[in-house]
């Protein structure tokens, strides 16, 4: 048997069936959850758990005029967390403005991974490789804020470039840089 999109998850919940709103969080709520939790980053990670809830919140408040507008719904509670996120971080002083006069990425000047070892199931890589994973975390720390969510949405998400600038409301180009 067919599990039902969240579209109709969504529009059963509007009914009145609760268990459809169940259905719809444990779907969700583990992605929504990383993806707040890294958007806020270290600085704010106390409110990941505000932000969350709020995100749900308002979701459950929207439910009777939710409307699929081209945008799957998980996309829609993706950029309902990502507003609040950047409402949160606009309080504390952390936020930064998205705009589609940004300069060009930092391109490095070789290879980045050439002096990475092979990924191969080798013990004696564990380490190596957790570590990397640390690094790519204290980077991904290191963004700002647009390009931090472009990248959460898109690898949490997997939303393409035009959906992702639907989403976040910018150019395609800026989206795609």
């Amino acid at each position: 048997m067919d599990e039902p999109s969240d579209d109709e998850l969504m529009r059963a919940y509007a009914a009145g069936d609760g268990a459809a709103f169940e259905q719809l969080y444990t779907r969700h709520q583990a992605a929504l959850y990383r993806f707040v939790r890294r958007l806020l980053g270290r600085a704010a990670a106390t409110q990941a758990d505000e932000v969350f809830q709020d995100t749900w919140l308002r979701a459950i408040q929207a439910r009777h005029t939710w409307q699929p507008q081209g945008a799957a719904f998980r996309t829609w509670l993706f950029t309902l967390a990502h507003h609040r996120a950047v409402d949160c971080l606009r309080k504390s002083g952390r936020e930064v403005a998205l705009q589609d006069d940004e300069p060009e990425p930092w391109v490095p000047a070789r290879e980045p991974w050439a002096d990475w070892p092979a990924a191969a199931p080798l013990a004696e890589d564990l380490a190596f490789w957790r570590a990397a994973g640390h690094k790519l975390l204290d980077c991904l720390e290191g963004l700002p804020l647009p390009q931090k969510t472009a990248f959460l949405m898109h690898h949490e998400d997997d939303l393409a470039v035009g959906e992702l600038a639907q989403a976040l409301g910018v150019g395609f180009e800026t989206a795609k840089t």
